[in-house]
């Protein structure tokens, strides 16, 4: 075990560059040569249990490598540069690099003072003028089931000068679960007594998902399972990890009375053993609008949410960038057309704007929105749009609706009901029955309390493909 340190400890040299430089390099080659074996897994039968779980081994694999590379090239380059301005609070920005998944913190207990590095702000989505978080305060933000861990690592280190080696998970300020691990050590001064509590906390979500699915895919190969259920499991996964991070709901800041309250849930086929490439997602932008969209991806599997990874991630730029909701279906559609392994798609975009409370929006070939106002509920007109990838340089036309104070917006896919047959006035079974929910719709006190209300009411249906529902509740 190694002793605690001292507060007058020397600093410690950096290595060689030129040595990083060559270990960087060969585990660059080395992650490759495993990416294709991955790629070699993905080729073959997706029923068979052992392709699934080697697959899920090179998963695991190719999430080490990175890890070990971003290490390595910190390593190299040393200290990352002072921020220009403060990081958003619960932005993702890193969420794939080493400096978005690793911080660092310092307890004086003499002075009482707190120190947190900007990575560690992001990770907890914590505001860096509200400072960090004291070790009295910090076990608040865990899972209640993971505060006594916590109390238990800190009190052994702080009492005993034991080194903290351990993992919890914290809710983060999106609605997120992460699993953080944390190591740690007292910092003794010249009289042997505990004078300060130095940790470094790192974000092994992903990590922690891969090995998940190997673990799972073991079992399922090992214990017998149908493969149905085994590959759901395994599939679900990478879904996860694709849809947005807030799950269910999602706290946008408070604008004033035009402000969303926005929730979401995905519904799994009931009769199909892979994941489809259905998708939601909803985001503040930076003049202050909100983006909302709901899309589902022709095809099922792995290559499904490949695509959808990728389509979540245009949309999302695209936004960012401030093209209007037709426009980016154009460009959205074009990316597809021009993909590797092209596809078909649905999609409906809308950005909404709280100081006027207009929607624009613009959809490609997918069931309209529906506006619930006052127990009632109608689909807005459809403007023009043609699926996703199916005719080149195809225009989209984008249409303008003016929402009320507690008005309900609900996007779906086209995959609520198994029945594909239209019902009274056209509407599909699936939007009759979202209609028909309009008068519970009006009596919830939240986005999130409506979103259980549709899965209620569609849990138990006999779905043929994946169904998302996104539901956005107008501020009073």
């Amino acid at each position: 075990m190694p002793s605690p340190l001292s507060a007058d400890r020397s600093a410690p040299q950096p290595p060689e560059r030129e040595a990083v430089d060559a270990l960087i390099h060969r585990t660059r080659r080395l992650r490759g040569d495993v990416d294709a074996v991955r790629r070699d897994a993905v080729r073959v039968d997706e029923d068979d249990p052992r392709t699934r779980w080697q697959r899920a081994l090179c998963e695991l694999a190719v999430h080490h490598l990175d890890d070990l590379g971003a290490h390595l090239g910190q390593l190299r380059d040393g200290l990352p540069a002072e921020p220009s301005g403060p990081a958003a609070e619960g932005t993702d920005e890193a969420a794939g690099s080493l400096i978005g998944r690793v911080g660092s913190a310092e307890w004086n207990l003499l002075t009482d003072e707190v120190s947190w590095s900007d990575e560690l702000f992001r990770i907890f989505g914590r505001d860096p003028e509200a400072g960090g978080l004291s070790l009295d305060a910090l076990p608040s933000r865990l899972l209640p089931e993971d505060q006594p861990l916590l109390t238990a690592l800190v009190t052994d280190c702080l009492v005993d000068g034991k080194p903290i080696d351990g993992e919890f998970r914290i809710r983060h300020t999106d609605g997120r679960v992460r699993t953080l691990h944390m190591t740690g050590e007292p910092v003794l001064d010249t009289d042997g007594c505990t004078a300060s509590m130095w940790a470094v906390l790192r974000d092994v979500s992903a990590l922690r998902r891969s090995q998940q699915v190997v673990r799972r895919t073991h079992d399922s190969l090992r214990g017998g399972r149908p493969a149905a259920t085994g590959h759901r499991a395994a599939a679900a996964e990478p879904e996860a990890a694709v849809l947005p991070p807030w799950q269910t709901s999602l706290r946008l800041p408070d604008h004033g009375p035009g402000a969303l309250d926005i929730a979401a849930h995905y519904l799994p086929s009931e009769t199909s053993a892979l994941v489809g490439g259905g998708w939601y997602d909803a985001m503040e932008l930076p003049d202050g609008r909100t983006m909302l969209t709901v899309g589902d991806l022709t095809g099922h599997g792995v290559q499904a949410t490949s695509a959808m990874a990728v389509v979540m991630g245009a949309v999302r730029g695209m936004a960012m960038a401030g093209i209007e909701p037709g426009a980016l279906l154009g460009h959205l559609n074009q990316l597809l057309e021009t993909s590797i392994q092209p596809a078909l798609g649905s999609a409906v975009c809308g950005r909404f704007d709280p100081a006027t409370r207009t929607l624009e929006w613009a959809q490609a070939g997918h069931p309209a929105p529906l506006l619930l106002r006052d127990g009632t509920g109608r689909p807005l007109p459809l403007p023009d749009g043609v699926l996703l990838g199916a005719a080149s340089g195809a225009a989209y036309e984008q249409d303008e609706a003016r929402l009320l104070p507690g008005d309900v917006l609900v996007l779906h896919t086209d995959g609520l009901a198994r029945d594909d047959t239209s019902g009274h006035g056209g509407a599909r079974p699936g939007t009759e029955t979202l209609l028909g929910l309009a008068p519970r719709f009006a009596e919830a006190g939240s986005a999130q309390e409506c979103v259980r209300i549709a899965v209620e009411a569609f849990g138990g249906t006999e779905r043929l493909g994946d169904a998302c529902v996104l539901i956005a509740r107008v501020g009073a």
